[in-house]
């Protein structure tokens, strides 16, 4: 499946990727990431079709920004209150198939399951995820690495505001470069969250990566 690109309800800004630093506690990995950005209040489907209905161009836009499914409740998974159900994470290195980890199992499964990265390969993150009942607004995946117990990275994307859907919606991170050289081969783990302006944590997870000389090293 290819990340293609969704209409967005609000033009978010996007993260680029930070260089983890700490003050020895561990604590600073954890603080807020500051930024100049201010999410929206938060509205329901109906309050945002029912708002500036004297403007019929506004609300013809509106409609066809949601669709035809906006406009009804959607709801995926009617046993699953959350609004955003994470459905899978795609390490994707151009010309080779996607690795993939499915999160709709036993999370603490994904551990067994390790990714084996050529060092020095360019590579993007994908995450698939389904909204449900409600737009869900700044949406924002959070990327921590640790390498022997010790932090050594950290990425946070804005992902954006996504209306519900059936169909499954992905976000796709920026090209990154893994590390390179005898130092940089071995195993890490990584902390990943899927969440929002308003600190709803829908999905965190742990999984793990191998850096080798080559693919089958």
């Amino acid at each position: 499946m290819s990340g293609e690109s969704e209409v967005r309800i609000t033009p978010d800004e996007e993260f680029s990727t930070l260089s983890l630093e700490t003050d020895g506690t561990g604590e600073a990995e954890d603080e807020e990431i500051k930024s100049s950005y201010k999410p929206p209040p938060e509205k329901t489907i109906e309050e945002i079709l029912a708002a500036d209905q004297e403007d019929e161009s506004l609300r013809k836009y509106k409609e066809a920004l949601l669709g035809q499914e906006g406009l009804e409740a959607v709801v995926v998974c009617p046993c699953d209150p959350r609004k955003v159900l994470v459905k899978k994470l795609a390490l994707c290195v151009p010309g080779r198939d996607d690795l993939e980890l499915h999160l709709h199992g036993p999370l603490s499964e994904l551990k067994k399951q390790v990714f084996v990265i050529k060092e020095g390969v360019q590579y993007r993150i994908r995450i698939d995820f389904v909204v449900q009942r409600e737009i869900v607004h700044g949406l924002k995946y959070v990327q921590k690495t640790y390498r022997m117990g010790v932090p050594v990275d950290k990425m946070t994307h804005m992902v954006g505001s996504y209306p519900p859907k059936i169909e499954i919606q992905s976000y796709t991170t920026p090209p990154e470069d893994a590390p390179s050289g005898m130092l940089a081969r071995g195993s890490y783990s990584v902390n990943s969250l899927f969440t929002d302006d308003d600190k709803n944590i829908h999905l965190e997870w742990e999984w793990c990566f191998e850096i080798k000389k080559d693919w089958k090293d």
